[in-house]
């Protein structure tokens, strides 16, 4: 059989398939054809030479926000991929029901990368983000409304995979819990997940998860105090392990606010693993603290979590949450997505969003993704991004933020 493309002679991790062990991974037609141990090369028209690399799924980011040019946070997923390994990006939230036809045909339909997204139970979507100003989409509640997101979801239902709702003292003011029975409301009769945000309080952390169903997502589950997992002793609150035991999913959700190396420590400690590593890349963390998906599960690895359970948690676990569990798998006859990389030795300074730096010995990176069944390079593969620095947006003007992300739109570098 003439294949379209081989990976050969990597170690193939698929936590989805309990599978660990040198393999070559061949596609055809844009899908998954064969996964054994020794395919000739003369039955390929393409070979990577995946020889010392780790052979995954393509990598799924459940929290990132893509809607670049249509909101101030977004950011180009098509430049993120290869370097990060990241074959599906969740954008959640970005847009809500008045602009989700934007980000459809704008950006998802021109995207290399496969997009899905949760939509904002915010009719705004994400609009005023940015180092000078914070407006929260949800500190209106004329802007909230189940039925306009309902309608969206049912326009969209191919591409949608949840409702999102961004409720505390940032993103939704005084509203306090509102925001977030109202996008149950949505997620409830769209019958779709809810993946709630939660930063500092009103409402409190105890609030939101009591109203949650099993299969809806917490995000930012190791987010610092105030509205944090542990107490002031460092111990899991009870009411997270209930939560768990009730079958709510938690993400690690980095951003640029929401990952702290205490809290992280103190819950693995006691076996409290999140079930998704994703990396709330947006516009004002891409430049650190998360950078990319790799730096965050990276983060994870120096912690402790075994390898195999940090890439189940970017893999199987996201599939299985939006309800794509043939994204999450290297499975003959699944979409040809796969991830190439490497545990890459060295001195590398991992920081949280409080500024604590934890020395890790090695980090992934990628070589490389599979798309659709086609190679896609990571041309910078041999020059990793540095991670040492971390960029302050602080009163920063907003066409500053954008023009070192993107470039000047003006193609003449002024300022």
């Amino acid at each position: 059989m003439a294949f379209d493309l081989l990976l050969r002679g990597g170690r193939v991790i698929d936590p989805a398939a309990g599978l660990d062990a040198k393999r070559d991974v061949a596609f055809s037609d844009g899908r998954i054809a064969a996964v054994e141990a020794d395919i000739p090369t003369e039955n390929a028209k393409h070979v990577v030479d995946a020889e010392g690399c780790l052979v995954t799924p393509g990598l799924i980011d459940l929290h990132t926000h893509v809607y670049w040019g249509g909101t101030p946070l977004g950011i180009d997923a098509d430049r993120l991929a290869a370097r990060s390994g990241t074959t599906t990006f969740i954008d959640a939230g970005s847009a809500g029901a008045g602009n989700f036809l934007g980000f459809r045909r704008h950006v998802m339909e021109r995207s290399r990368a496969r997009i899905l997204a949760y939509v904002n139970i915010s009719f705004a979507g994400i609009f005023g983000f940015s180092g000078r100003i914070m407006v929260g989409e949800c500190g209106d509640l004329r802007l909230c409304d189940p039925r306009e997101a309902v309608a969206a979801i049912r326009e969209h239902e191919d591409v949608v995979v949840g409702v999102k709702v961004r409720s505390g003292r940032v993103a939704g003011g005084s509203s306090g819990i509102a925001p977030v029975e109202m996008g149950l409301e949505a997620a409830d009769k769209a019958q779709l997940p809810l993946m709630a945000h939660i930063d500092e309080p009103p409402p409190g952390r105890l609030e939101v998860l009591d109203r949650l169903r099993a299969g809806d997502v917490l995000t930012h589950c190791y987010r610092p105090f105030p509205n944090a997992a542990i107490d002031g002793a460092g111990r899991i609150r009870a009411d997270m392990i209930a939560a768990r035991e009730r079958g709510i999913v938690f993400d690690i959700g980095h951003g640029m606010g929401s990952f702290d190396f205490s809290v992280a420590r103190a819950m693995i400690a006691e076996g409290f693993m999140p079930d998704v590593i994703s990396s709330d890349l947006h516009l004002f963390c891409v430049d650190g603290p998360a950078f990319d998906l790799l730096v965050c599960m990276s983060k994870l690895l120096v912690l402790g979590m075994p390898l195999i359970e940090v890439i189940r948690a970017a893999t199987q676990r996201p599939a299985d949450v939006i309800g794509r569990a043939e994204l999450g798998t290297l499975a003959v006859g699944s979409p040809g997505d796969a991830a190439v990389l490497k545990l890459r030795p060295g001195q590398y300074p991992y920081k949280d969003v409080d500024g604590e730096t934890v020395i890790g010995a090695e980090r992934l990176v990628s070589e490389g993704i599979v798309t659709g069944g086609h190679w896609w390079a990571n041309d910078g593969a041999d020059a990793v991004p540095s991670i040492e620095s971390i960029a302050l947006h602080t009163n920063e003007m907003h066409a500053d933020t954008v023009a070192r992300h993107f470039g000047h739109a003006c193609g003449c570098g002024h300022r």
